[in-house]
């Protein structure tokens, strides 16, 4: 399930918005039917993208290994 701030992939090419599969987004608000905001920002910060995308167009990315208690 995809939250608020998480960390997320591109699955699909967006190419009207100069966007490939695999840019790293973050989800910066929970949109109405399984939408969401997401930003892309370079390593700088500085966001060049804010569009609205649908789940199976997001793949969550994961920093830490999970609990084995989970």
């Amino acid at each position: 399930m995809i939250k608020l701030l998480d960390t997320v992939a591109l699955l699909d090419d967006i190419p009207d918005k100069n966007l490939r599969r695999g840019q790293v987004g973050t989800v910066v608000e929970i949109l109405k039917e399984d939408g969401f905001e997401v930003e892309f920002s370079d390593n700088a910060g500085k966001p060049y993208a804010m569009l609205p995308l649908k789940s199976h167009q997001l793949m969550v990315l994961y920093h830490e290994p999970l609990d084995a208690a989970s």
